[in-house]
């Protein structure tokens, strides 16, 4: 009998929420090598000047989205917005392989890392409607 339950929410959105912190920061300390590995292209001056914009904006995201002990159990409006930016940029990112192909080393790499994280929130979710049966 396989009796897998899903993690607790706090669990995987903590995951998501420091793999955002990390890319945040590196975006914030060299935005052009990040692109360079994820995207493949060389950025120029303009999205030199955006790309710390977007590294504040996921290390923002990865804060807000960090669970409180509080709420270790329940899924959260930070949960929720976890779950739809995983699952909108793994959407993107392979977008921009396929459709545009651009790919650096890291773009497939981050593709399914995205898509395992919204997996995981989404079958965590899925959890948290169906209260644990009583096994008798």
């Amino acid at each position: 009998m396989n009796d897998m339950k899903p993690s607790t929410p706090s669990g995987i959105l903590a995951f998501a929420a420091l793999v955002e912190i990390l890319t945040g920061l590196a975006l914030l300390i060299d935005a052009r090598l990040v692109i360079a590995w994820l995207a493949g292209v060389l950025i120029a001056d303009a999205g030199t000047l955006l790309g710390p914009f977007l590294g504040i904006a996921l290390l923002a995201l990865g804060l807000a989205c960090w669970p409180e002990r509080r709420q270790a159990d329940s899924v959260t409006p930070a949960f929720r917005a976890m779950l739809m930016y995983s699952v909108m940029i793994a959407l993107y990112l392979a977008y921009l392989g396929i459709g545009w192909q651009w790919a650096g080393p890291l773009l497939w790499p981050a593709v399914v890392l995205h898509a395992v994280v919204a997996l995981l929130l989404l079958w965590t979710w899925r959890g948290s409607f169906h209260p644990k049966e009583d096994s008798r």
